[in-house]
């Protein structure tokens, strides 16, 4: 086994490569310092160290012990941080950023319950429309859609499943469709980007078609903004059911799926976090945002 004290003395001369300044720094005495490295000689039975002219400089031991020295100490290190947490309240600054279609529709009501539970945690609320493309981030982020290599860890949630909706009072004026290639008759609501691209809609009995979005006299990149536009008999337009299902609870009658059955693939879920060891107030977020995807996501996510 090997000691900390002289792995720590060794690791910082390495350093600074020399002993008066080491001693300076960790406070020791100057012999004391000089004791561990040589202790530490004698455990590995190698030379870790020589001096040149002034300095300490390491020998081909020394570099390829440092190596290890290092790897020790950060792990030591680690140890003690997470049994310090284990004796510590969940405390301190979270960051969490959300897709905005899931902010007030899924997460407004599950972060009161969060709060609640811990007391002593801060939490930063951001929206987002884009997702995260950061190689580093201290955010836990909630995306919806597509996402891309961007080094964090990415773990599905579920799935929302889309349809074609529109109002009551606008299909009494411009008349229900029955497939598809009717679409181009009828006024279309875009929400930015969700369908520049041609929209495959699939049918269990009646196959695929690709539909070609006329262009939109209304285009908006707020998901709340689009559900309302169609909501006011603007047009038909692509809206998940779980949102037109929520909001049905206190609008009943303003939305019905005007083909049922046809659907585009279902949006994913992400939990998007950094790899490694995560701080205790973190890692008891991302437990808490598992426990709150409702049934209805991962029922859609069994089905793709």
């Amino acid at each position: 086994m090997y000691d900390f004290d002289e792995l720590t003395a060794f690791a910082d001369v390495m350093t600074t490569g020399s002993l008066t300044r080491s001693a300076q720094k960790l406070g020791l005495a100057k012999s004391t310092l000089s004791r561990r490295i040589s202790q530490l000689e004698t455990r590995l039975n190698q030379p870790l160290l020589r001096r040149q002219a002034n300095r300490l400089i390491p020998t081909e031991a020394g570099l390829l012990f440092h190596n290890y020295c290092t790897e020790l100490l950060a792990m030591a290190a680690h140890s003690q941080e997470a049994l310090a947490e284990l004796r510590e309240e969940i405390s301190g600054e979270i960051t969490l950023e959300v897709h905005g279609a899931l902010a007030r529709s899924w997460l407004a009501s599950a972060i009161d319950a969060f709060l609640n539970r811990h007391p002593k945690a801060e939490l930063t609320l951001h929206t987002r429309e884009t997702p995260p493309t950061k190689m580093h981030s201290n955010s836990v982020h909630v995306w919806l859609g597509p996402t891309h290599e961007c080094g964090l860890n990415q773990e599905r949630l579920g799935h929302l499943t889309r349809g074609l909706y529109a109002s009551p009072r606008y299909l009494a004026a411009a008349g229900t469709p029955h497939h598809p290639d009717e679409l181009n008759q009828h006024a279309w609501i875009d929400l930015l980007g969700s369908a520049s691209d041609g929209l495959l809609l699939i049918h269990q009995e009646h196959g695929q078609y690709t539909f070609n979005p006329p262009r939109s006299r209304l285009r908006v990149d707020l998901t709340a903004l689009h559900i309302d536009a169609i909501a006011r008999s603007q047009g038909i337009g692509l809206l998940s059911h779980w949102f037109t299902a929520k909001r049905e609870q206190h609008h009943p009658g303003e939305l019905v799926n005007c083909l049922p059955g046809w659907e585009p693939v279902p949006l994913p879920i992400t939990l998007l976090y950094a790899y490694g060891h995560q701080s205790r107030r973190t890692h008891a977020l991302l437990e808490f945002l598992r426990s709150q995807v409702p049934a209805q996501w991962r029922t859609s996510a069994a089905t793709v």
